[in-house]
């Protein structure tokens, strides 16, 4: 059966006036009979319950999210108190260990955006009715938001949220609902992909900090390894051209070239089976 949203505003001052007379709003510390904010005087969302011995959901109203007019996100919860048969109802459902659901409809939880976007579907969330039972109506009700405010998810959790078997002989205990509600907006993470890198240069700029070593470039580790040879072998290279004369210098040039297939230099000396240094 299709169900139409209260948004009137006329229809809002009748339920909230029945809504007053029989509830506690126990999120805010409101009581009864305390006049409403006139931030919160614009629209309403309802929020219904159900809790069946044959775990057929049938729905019926629980409160009222009195939503605050504005562009920032805010909520009033409003509850009716449980009725005897609801109460023995209730019970009953929690010795089968059923369930109890809550559902509210998808809408923006902003007074001024109402008229931006219909309703789509409702979103339901259930515990156990023995921890329903068992925390004496205490429970926690949180409503997530997209960052427009659009209502995407709600959860329910009672406290405690364990079922322990414990008996609730005085049915007094069951009559008003001890209700904390939050809006969650999305919460911006930082990647896995940046935090690994991150961490990652984090890590090596901590150990090169610990061993400057490993900094040093080839030729500053080795630099008086490699000055002394070049020196020899230059003055080598010198010795030779002066001692060898012009024909000398035709030798060694063609074994140089011999050597290496591509030597074109006055002298070429060999340093090693692999290196060869050319000296004009």
């Amino acid at each position: 059966m299709a169900r139409l949203l209260p948004f009137n505003i006329a229809v809002v001052s009748t339920v909230f006036l029945f809504v007053c007379t029989k509830s506690v709003c126990c999120n805010n510390g409101r009581r009864v009979g305390d006049a409403l904010d006139t931030e919160f005087s614009g629209f309403s969302v309802p929020l219904e319950h159900s809790f069946e011995v044959d775990d057929v959901a049938k729905f019926r109203v629980r409160g009222a999210l009195l939503l605050k007019a504005g562009r920032e996100p805010g909520v009033l919860l409003n509850q009716n108190q449980l009725s005897e048969e609801d109460r023995t109802k209730l019970k009953e459902v929690a010795a089968v260990d059923g369930l109890y659901r809550i559902q509210v409809p998808r809408v923006f939880l902003l007074a001024d955006r109402q008229t931006e976007r219909q309703m789509e579907g409702y979103l339901t969330a259930f515990v156990r009715a023995c921890a329903m039972v068992e925390s004496h109506l205490s429970d926690s009700i949180t409503l997530h938001t997209d960052v427009s405010g659009y209502l995407i998810g709600v959860s329910i959790v009672t406290l405690p949220g364990a079922c322990r078997g414990t008996e609730v002989e005085d049915e007094v205990d069951l009559e008003v609902f001890n209700t904390t509600l939050h809006v969650m907006p999305p919460v911006n993470a930082t990647g896995p992909g940046t935090a690994w890198f991150i961490e990652r240069m984090e890590q090596e700029s901590e150990k090169k900090s610990k061993n400057p070593q490993e900094q040093k470039s080839f030729f500053a580790k080795y630099w008086m390894y490699i000055v002394p040879l070049v020196l020899f072998l230059m003055m080598s290279g010198a010795q030779d051209q002066s001692g060898g004369g012009g024909g000398g210098d035709r030798r060694a040039e063609g074994r140089a070239q011999q050597h290496t297939g591509r030597c074109t230099s006055r002298v070429c000396l060999t340093l090693g089976p692999c290196v060869y240094l050319a000296v004009n």
